[in-house]
């Protein structure tokens, strides 16, 4: 019997990663909220590291905006939904991994339901409201969040887990102004975006091996033109 050319799909992994962990990988499932700049470069290094099993989740389309930032988009999938762009490009790069999409928003009415068999939940939102949503459920479902924020060339990660603060200790108390991050004001600049989707799908790998020094209670922020980097404790 012959081998299969993608037989080597992930010898460029070993010896990071041992054999045993790409098979953890491969029985991991991971969702990925948000499919813009940061859910893009997410799904694709989690595609191409091998975690088995993403769901792809975002209610947005793409528009001629997006272009100069996300991965997914391509000026002939203006107005293709972001979920099914995604779908297709980890369906391209790794016909191995398990993915499903969602055409939709999340709020508290479907959040726990979409998120409650995942391992990880990662949080590449622009609502800061829908963030604290997602934390509550996230709490119920016993789940941690990777999420990640850029505005401009500066860029936070953190890793909360069910027992944390999270989103509290960086926002401060929920609240109903709190509806877009400054992003809005500043723009967001494309390197950044990958830089970001880069440190969070470490972390989510990290989280999935149990292995690393997780930003657990800690946010990771840089900012770019200085190239200014800082680790803060949250506490």
């Amino acid at each position: 019997m012959g081998t299969s050319p993608l037989d080597g799909r992930y010898a460029r992994n070993f010896n990071t990663l041992t054999p045993e962990e790409q098979k953890k990988l491969g029985a991991s499932k991971v969702v990925v909220i948000g499919l813009g700049g940061l859910g893009g470069g997410v799904c694709e290094m989690l595609a191409r590291v091998g975690v088995g099993h993403l769901s792809l989740i975002d209610g947005d389309s793409f528009e001629v905006s997006n272009l100069n930032r996300q991965l997914l988009s391509q000026e002939h999938l203006i107005g293709v939904p972001k979920a099914e762009a995604a779908k297709n490009r980890v369906a391209a790069i790794n016909s191995e991994v398990n993915v499903t999409h969602q055409v939709a928003y999340l709020d508290e009415s479907n959040l726990y339901e979409q998120i409650k068999d995942a391992d990880v939940v990662m949080d590449c939102l622009d609502s800061i409201d829908t963030r604290f949503k997602l934390q509550d459920a996230a709490k119920k479902a016993v789940i941690p969040i990777v999420s990640g924020a850029i505005a401009g060339v500066t860029g936070q990660v953190t890793s909360i887990f069910p027992e944390d603060l999270g989103y509290e200790l960086i926002y401060g108390k929920k609240s109903r102004e709190q509806s877009k991050g400054v992003e809005t004001r500043t723009g967001n600049i494309a390197y950044c975006a990958m830089f970001v989707a880069a440190i969070q799908s470490s972390e989510c790998v990290k989280i999935l091996l149990n292995r690393g020094d997780i930003l657990h209670n800690k946010l990771l922020i840089a900012e770019l033109w200085t190239n200014t980097f800082e680790v803060v404790a949250l506490t």
